[in-house]
């Protein structure tokens, strides 16, 4: 039985290395990629091929995929779009230029790796093309306009591209995580001090008393944080069953508010999500 092939972005920590170490041990051919060489290197001292991957830069995507496809004799069973940042603060403290650098990111470069993908797997006639969105995909909350902007977008892209593939062979996925163990918080700050000016902000107490500790503070893991293990068990499932869910909830707080979002009126929603 031929092995089956999967290529998984930021895979330098979180859930991308965790699904890439928990995927080889289940038989798996993991392309883990990174952005940074230094995290390529890393992993291939583990015995991992490990391809340099940047969603901004369209050429280090291309690259990648051609090294998979070389090493794979042009096929992929499988792409996990999964690397994203965060740029915390208030939407009116953004600069637009702040929204532009996230959405190359979190949303343009998992689109133009997914349509170079997409011929492979129709060639192949199958695949299945997994996005890690995110609770903040479908509910908001303050100070996380840029991130969630982004994970929307990602939601109707690929809510339609499901439909589009429909007979194709190639299915489409969300897992929608909440709270999970990850650097995503440490790693949004050089994000923060690079963009908001909070000093200047009218809202400088809140971003004392709130944003800033959650940033800087060691305040230990959030209220049902799951390790990253718990995403590796939708996104086992989501490969390896004959009919994969549209949608995986994880995360106690995913489930609770996609409930609330379907039951509550807006307003009264709103009153929830604003106590962060």
């Amino acid at each position: 039985m031929t092995q089956k092939s999967i290529l998984i972005t930021g895979c330098s920590s979180g859930i991308g290395y965790c699904c890439a170490v928990g995927l080889r041990a289940q038989g798996w051919r993991v392309f883990a990629a990174c952005r940074k060489i230094e995290d390529c290197e890393r992993l291939k001292t583990e015995g991992f091929e490990s391809p340099l991957l940047d969603y901004s830069d369209s050429g280090t995507m291309d690259a990648a995929l051609e090294e998979v496809l070389s090493a794979t004799g042009g096929t992929l069973d499988a792409l996990f779009n999964n690397g994203a940042f965060g740029t915390p603060g208030a939407v009116e403290d953004l600069p637009t230029d702040a929204l532009r650098a996230i959405f190359e990111a979190n949303f343009f470069g998992w689109h133009h790796l997914t349509r170079a993908v997409i011929p492979v797997m129709r060639k192949q006639g199958h695949g299945r093309i997994i996005q890690c969105s995110s609770v903040l995909g479908f509910v908001t909350l303050p100070m996380r306009g840029a991130y969630s902007s982004t994970k929307y977008a990602l939601e109707g892209l690929t809510d339609t591209l499901r439909i589009e593939m429909r007979k194709t062979g190639i299915d489409i996925v969300l897992i929608e995580p909440g709270p999970v163990t990850s650097k995503i918080r440490q790693n949004s700050i050089p994000n923060y001090e690079k963009w908001i000016d909070w000093r200047a902000s009218v809202r400088r107490t809140e971003y004392e008393n709130g944003l800033n500790k959650r940033l800087y503070a060691n305040r230990g893991p959030d209220t049902f944080e799951l390790p990253a293990v718990s995403v590796l068990e939708k996104l086992l499932h989501a490969l390896e069953t004959k009919r994969p869910q549209p949608r995986y909830y994880v995360t106690t707080p995913t489930h609770i508010l996609g409930v609330l979002r379907r039951v509550l009126p807006t307003r009264a929603l709103d009153w929830v999500l604003s106590r962060g």
